[in-house]
């Protein structure tokens, strides 16, 4: 089978467009704010609801949100890139997960929602231009360690890149 320019093309887009909401979603999770910041152009515009503004801005905000978490953990879901030549749009569905203390108790804060994109190509590197993020559902339960606590032997993450 031989497969065309175009779809080589849409191809190659949607990898580097994955590649950048990979890289978005393990600095979060990892707290690497220069990573975090690579999954954007320098224009970039983000409205996440708790905060409206530059992508920049955003990171601040958002790696000091979760430096305050004891943990989280975001999944990517289904996502349905729309390539147009160096421009694309983007609809990406996550869950993330966030371990919380909330006066003095530990809890286990879902948020399930979906990203709104539209990314662009600029120098052979493809990164978002505008995010909005929309929330479908929260959770918050208390937490339920037993597990942990049986299993002292686990190998349990660290908030930095090799954790």
């Amino acid at each position: 089978m031989k497969v065309s320019d175009s779809v080589l093309q849409q191809l190659v887009a949607e990898h580097g467009i994955r590649q950048a909401i990979n890289n978005y979603m393990r600095a979060q999770d990892r707290l690497l704010p220069e990573l975090h910041l690579s999954a954007f152009h320098s224009d970039a515009w983000v409205d996440c609801g708790l905060f409206a503004g530059s992508a920049a801005d955003f990171v601040d905000f958002a790696q000091g949100f979760l430096a305050d978490c004891d943990a989280s953990q975001h999944m990517i879901g289904q996502a349905d890139i729309q390539v147009e030549g160096d421009a694309a749009r983007g609809e990406v569905y996550f869950l993330a997960h966030h371990r919380i203390t909330e006066d003095g108790e530990k809890k286990d804060l879902f948020v399930a929602g979906r990203y709104h994109d539209e990314y662009a190509c600029r120098g052979g590197r493809w990164a978002i231009t505008r995010r909005k993020e929309i929330v479908d559902w929260v959770r918050t339960d208390p937490a339920a360690d037993g597990f942990l606590a049986a299993q002292p032997d686990l190998h349990l993450s660290r908030r930095c890149a090799d954790g």
